[in-house]
């Protein structure tokens, strides 16, 4: 565009790749003003519910590496880089190859599935006899089963409810493998033998540790505090009508906090609106125990 003449008479201190570097560049920034008008440039950020998906994956994961969450993600159709779940977990501080093992509450609830524990209690009747209570809770679910009240545990009457413990179980004796007992006397072997038939082996706790059977005594208080204690017990078929009204209600209805407040037979409902329902009480054991329930 100069001249040749004037061309001549400049004295020129760049070379002519310079000029044309900088038509590069006066070219570029113009599109990119021009562009910047309609969408921000560079790459764009992760949407906020993948990064907190990918924190959760990982929390609840403990071994997954990022290659493993990346291939979960895929599955659930959720399009992202494997770089990017790398860079997600290390910023917020986590190791992206993470080989950690699981924790010991993760490790312990993992082994619940299998393991019973049983436990003999006593109940005074209105006579004065003492009636013992053989009951067995799982520690996984908190389901309770009350196998059966008498006056006069012996070993064969021990025995006979392992039988009836193993046919009410059915098929899901196959995943339990241990229960928990003490070492009391009417515990015999052959109550040890009808369980290891069935793939059960037998744990003892310690002597005078019942920390050792720490849910199952848990249970036992609780029964002993919202219902023995409560009233008085005739005899033996008003000690069974009330304990077997409590076992549907712990089974049914009362919240475990290791639940999430949800019953061992009875998920959590799906919120409501009271305004569209009326609560209507029901009583168990003699009017010992309410329980309330939604009415349209």
């Amino acid at each position: 565009m100069i001249p040749k003449a004037r061309r001549h008479g400049l004295r020129l201190l760049v070379t002519p790749d310079t000029i044309l570097r900088w038509h590069r560049d006066i070219a570029r920034r113009r599109w990119a003003a021009r562009l910047s008008t309609h969408r921000t440039t560079g790459r764009p950020a992760t949407r906020r519910n993948i990064k907190a998906l990918v924190l959760r994956l990982a929390r609840e994961n403990p071994g997954w590496g990022y290659r493993r969450i990346h291939g979960e993600l895929a599955g659930l159709g959720v399009k992202i880089a494997a770089s990017t779940v790398w860079q997600i977990l290390k910023a917020s501080g986590i190791d992206p190859a993470r080989r950690t093992g699981p924790t010991w509450s993760q490790f312990l609830r993992s082994q619940a599935g299998a393991i019973l524990a049983c436990d003999f209690f006593t109940a005074g009747l209105l006579d004065g006899t003492q009636a013992y209570v053989l009951a067995v809770i799982e520690h996984a679910s908190r389901r309770i089963r009350i196998l059966g009240v008498t006056l006069y545990p012996t070993g064969e009457w021990t025995t006979q409810q392992a039988r009836n413990l193993l046919m009410d179980l059915g098929e899901q004796t196959h995943r339990v493998k241990f229960m928990i007992r003490d070492r009391g006397s009417n515990f015999t072997a052959a109550f040890d033998a009808v369980l290891a038939d069935a793939g059960i082996r037998t744990v003892l706790c310690n002597v005078r540790t019942p920390r050792m059977n720490a849910i199952a005594e848990r249970w036992i208080g609780g029964c002993r505090r919202e219902l023995l204690d409560r009233t008085l017990v005739w005899n033996q078929n008003h000690l069974q009508r009330i304990l077997r009204d409590y076992e549907t209600h712990h089974n049914q209805h009362r919240p475990h906090r290791s639940l999430h407040a949800a019953a061992p037979l009875k998920p959590l409902p799906e919120p409501v609106d009271l305004d569209h329902y009326r609560i209507r009480r029901q009583s168990r054991a003699g009017g010992l125990i309410n329980e309330y329930r939604l009415v349209a």
